[in-house]
């Protein structure tokens, strides 16, 4: 049974895009493989957090996990910060990254353009990220396209370590679906759908009401003309409701197009609407049985002491090969 470990940041309300391009395959994945699925709060911490809202929002998602359909039963469901051997691989795996692989990543440059003063775990981060994987020794990870790059630096930071200290780290492997992997902004089809967007317009919350995500697909921008056709490079706004539609109700994007032939956008959209709401709403109602119960809390310090398991072998047996001391008992 291969291994797999992926992980949401708690900043934010979870939208459409963490569904279709993460949860609704972890789901999936959990059938026939190991899974370790993380509320990264430490990156989170990487900007500023309100401490009351971080706390709050490692709930939710958590919660949204399992109403999004991961039993915890089968899978491990846990926060990053209940697993302290993270943050300790993480420096280790810092030890081993050049200066110049961390300033190469994109979301680096991206996050600290405009910015005055950058905090360093910002910059650091992706080593923690690879320790998160390594830790597992996952085979495969849930990337969107945005994240390939960390982990090709997992990759290589695994295989320098294999090099320097003999092999013991699995080199993982992207999974990335062939569609909706990378959902776009309802307001600009050029642009991620992002919870840290300031428009609210442009996303669609997993906890948006019925009614206000029939505004939002009603008020989502659409190409010139009429035609419901997937064409990205010719008309990238249609096309991207239609992988949302075709994530949401199992047709082909070629079904969709056949479906709605000479037809106009605002039956599409209507259409396209309700079928996000009838996902959604049995997982908004799901949540928040789980928020009233109060399990949550039981479920992630079982999953975690699990974890925590798997990972005091993985660091005991680095730590080893790079030299350290062992503590007598």
């Amino acid at each position: 049974m291969k291994t797999v470990l992926s992980g949401i940041q708690p900043s934010g309300q979870l939208t459409l895009g963490n569904y279709i391009g993460a949860m609704k395959n972890f789901v999936k994945l959990q059938e026939d493989h190991r899974c370790y699925f993380m509320v990264v709060d430490l990156h989170a911490i990487t900007v500023p957090q309100e401490p009351a809202q971080l706390r709050e929002q490692s709930e939710a998602v958590a919660a949204l996990f399992i109403a999004a359909g991961i039993n915890p039963e089968q899978s491990n469901v846990f926060l990053q910060s209940h697993v302290p051997q993270h943050a300790e691989l993480g420096w280790l795996m810092t030890t081993l990254t050049n200066m110049g692989e961390l300033e190469r990543m994109t979301q680096f440059k991206d996050k600290s353009v405009g910015k005055d003063s950058v905090g360093a775990g910002l910059f650091v981060y992706p080593a923690l990220m690879a320790a998160d994987i390594l830790l597992y020794n996952a085979d495969l990870v849930p990337v969107g396209e945005d994240q390939k790059q960390h982990l090709e630096l997992t990759r290589d930071l695994a295989g320098r370590f294999n090099h320097r200290y003999g092999d013991y780290f699995t080199v993982p492997e992207p999974y990335i679906p062939e569609v909706g992997a990378r959902i776009m902004s309802l307001d600009d089809a050029s642009k991620k759908m992002s919870k840290s967007n300031p428009n609210a317009g442009s996303y669609i919350a997993l906890l948006d009401e019925p009614k206000v995500i029939r505004k939002k697909i009603s008020r989502a921008t659409t190409d010139s003309g009429s035609e419901v056709k997937y064409d990205p490079a010719g008309k990238p706004e249609i096309s991207n409701l239609m992988g949302i539609y075709s994530q949401f109700t199992g047709l082909s994007l070629q079904e969709v197009q056949n479906r709605y032939e000479g037809q106009m956008y605002g039956t599409f959209k209507k259409e396209l609407a309700e079928a996000v709401v009838a996902t959604l709403e049995p997982i908004q109602q799901r949540y928040r049985d789980i928020r009233e119960s109060g399990e949550i809390g039981r479920i992630l310090a079982q999953s975690a002491e699990r974890a925590q398991e798997a990972a005091e072998i993985t660091l005991a047996a680095v730590k080893d090969r790079m030299g350290f001391l062992p503590r007598k008992r």
